[in-house]
């Protein structure tokens, strides 16, 4: 690519441009961010909105030696290009590409690999405090926030420590794309910015409040005039209630007026937000006028219409369609999201049922507290959350949602691998964090039909808390059950008095333990396949199923450390029943991003594998040795 974007190879490049060359600058950016992403999805739609904001802040500060740290992380893509990585770009988010968030690995410019939302803050309160301490005084951290991510407990807790030291070197940015706030226009708004970011402004004040102290009365009302002058001007400022210094409305569409409100906040000296306006999906029209996210995170999409590619049935739209035909059958299903409506698939729902459906913003903890409230009120909530987001609420589920033994369903979608957004929104933590909640019941659906008969069983739990888990991405193909083995399904039977191998699918890993028994079967191996469709509290058919076989596998889309494998070889432990287990899951790493099918070939689950693992152990004749893939 020709152009003013393939000289940048760093933020100095930025910075030797000028003024006249950055609309064509943000032109080019802009139309990199589209074609990359009609090749492969992305965040379009946030980083369409932070072109000119992100030019701004490498104009104004020296990164890295300035960090900028981006909160959830998802609109860092300009930050990249910007920061000499366009000739990657077009591999973004592909497997030994680009990341689709900020990562160390990538450059010195992405100082932390955050890209669970409204945790910005509290770096930047622990970054500042040490640059404080070490004396580093000429260095500032710049943190980006959306107003989404403000909804987040923990940034408000971020603000109140930052505000708490007044020479410390923040400099906030709300970036808000979310809601219409009055605009602060005119000269005299222009001023009044100025003066609340002047340290003389300061220091007259704090001279009255000594100086006549004894008269309290007078300084009230000399801040007082101040407070209410700027509360006409820009109503908008509960910051400065905190202790923090605000500047704007500003345009964050305005690279100039961006690069002066900066440099005022940096000058500053200590703590200041900068609350910038922009536009999610700015200069596209198809993202402008697209009602639901203004094309927050496409899959491929016609770059000429912005019509997304045709996409397989996927798990979520099971999950969608039943939970209306719940909500209507019954009216004590309430749904829950968490910022997330649309992608967890409780959009259906809350059209069908608009009084029946609570947005707590990027809040998971006040959600499952929330939850409990409903349910001691009389209600059913149905909380629907990415698999990864819900670590953030552990304590909420546990002392205030099983304590109490509520009948709360947890949906957790995008479990186990979810492949292209990184390590972490793979959802590998579930299954071993949940283990330790008493009470807790977990079912783990195969394919479609499993998911609305499990969904169904779930709601009708009364003594206690549920969690239904699926994974990211195209339906599994439906496996009938064989038969039962008490609660569990029977997929195959082992054709043998004496059968070899156990093999326990959890949910979609079923399917790799069929093609699994398959090929095993042409090696003269005998294998029986349960699905344990509930997998805590396991079934006690279970005991007297591995009693019969020569070895118990246990395949799980989870971390294999304290998943369901460990369970299963607990409960048979404890039921005197010494068949060798062998658990085969996730390691116990971050993974690199890639499709979700590459990761599970890359970590050894699939059916050959896991076909040629078990054959190596028969071979053995005794306790079998653990495998490659289930180490770690």
């Amino acid at each position: 690519m020709s152009g003013l974007l393939s000289s940048i190879k760093g933020p100095e490049d930025v910075r030797r441009l000028g003024a006249a060359q950055l609309p064509r600058l943000a032109g080019e950016i802009r139309d990199t961010l589209v074609d990359s992403c009609a090749r492969f999805g992305g965040h379009l739609g946030p980083n369409l909105g932070v072109v000119e904001l992100t030019i701004a802040l490498h104009r104004v500060f020296d990164s890295p030696r300035d960090p900028i740290i981006w909160d959830t992380g998802h609109q860092a893509y300009v930050h990249k290009l910007l920061t000499g990585r366009l000739a990657g770009f077009d591999a973004l988010k592909q497997e030994g590409g680009l990341s689709g968030y900020p990562s160390q690995a990538e450059s010195e410019h992405d100082f932390v690999e955050n890209s669970h939302a409204s945790t910005a803050l509290s770096y930047a309160d622990g970054l500042g405090k040490a640059f404080k301490l070490r004396g580093e005084r000429e260095r500032r951290v710049v943190a980006i926030i959306g107003d989404g991510a403000l909804t987040g407990g923990m940034a408000w807790e971020a603000l109140n420590n930052i505000a708490a030291i007044k020479d410390l070197p923040v400099v906030i940015v709300v970036n808000d794309n979310g809601r219409s706030y009055s605009p602060t226009i005119g000269g005299l708004a222009s001023h009044l910015s100025s003066l609340r970011v002047n340290r003389r402004y300061e220091d007259m004040l704090e001279f009255v409040k000594d100086k006549i102290g004894n008269v309290p009365v007078l300084y009230d009302a000399l801040h007082g005039i101040k407070k209410g002058v700027k509360d006409v001007i820009a109503p908008q400022v509960m910051f400065e209630d905190l202790g923090l210094k605000y500047l704007g409305p500003i345009d964050g569409h305005d690279e100039q007026a961006m690069e002066a409100a900066l440099r005022k906040a940096r000058d500053f000296g200590g703590p200041v937000i900068v609350h910038a306006l922009t536009q999610k999906g700015r200069g596209y029209s198809p993202a402008e006028n697209h009602d639901e996210d203004q094309m927050h995170g496409p899959g491929a999409f016609d770059k000429s219409t912005g019509l997304e590619k045709p996409k397989p049935r996927i798990w979520t739209d099971v999950f969608s369609e039943e939970m209306v035909k719940l909500g209507r059958e019954r009216s004590d299903i309430v749904g829950i999201t968490a910022a997330m409506l649309h992608p967890v698939g409780l959009a259906a729902f809350a059209e069908a049922y608009p009084e029946r459906i609570y947005d707590v913003g990027i809040a998971e903890q006040h959600a499952l507290t929330s939850a409990a409230g409903l349910a001691l009120g009389g209600m059913h909530p149905v909380f629907a959350v990415y698999a990864t987001f819900l670590n953030r609420g552990f304590d909420q589920l546990l002392m205030d949602v099983a304590l109490h033994k509520l009948p709360v369903t947890m949906v957790l979608d995008r479990a186990g691998v979810t492949g292209d957004d990184g390590a972490s929104h793979n959802g590998m933590w579930d299954l071993s964090i949940l283990q330790v909640v008493p009470g807790l019941r977990i079912a783990v659906p195969r394919d479609g039909e499993r998911i609305v008969e499990l969904l169904r069983e779930a709601v009708a739990t009364t003594d206690g808390p549920t969690v239904l888990r699926y994974p990211k991405g195209a339906l599994a193909e439906t496996i009938e059950p064989a038969g039962k083995l008490g609660e569990m399904d029977l997929l195959r039977v082992a054709e043998s008095d004496e059968p070899d191998v156990l093999l326990v699918g959890v949910g979609p890993m079923a399917h790799i333990c069929m093609d699994a028994a398959k090929l095993l079967d042409a090696q003269g191996i005998n294998a029986t396949v349960v699905d344990p469709r509930w997998v805590k509290p396991l079934d006690d058919a279970l005991v007297v199923a591995a009693a019969a076989h020569k070895l118990v596998a246990v395949v799980e889309d989870n971390g294999k450390v304290g998943g369901v494998g460990d369970a299963v070889s607990r409960l048979l432990r404890e039921a005197d029943v010494d068949v060798p287990v062998r658990s085969y899951g996730i390691p116990q790493r971050f993974l690199d991003h890639a499709k979700r099918a590459k990761i599970l070939g890359q970590i050894g689950l699939t059916g050959q594998d896991l076909a040629r693992e078990i054959t190596e152990a028969i071979a053995k004749r005794g306790a079998p040795m653990e495998s490659p893939s289930a180490r770690n």
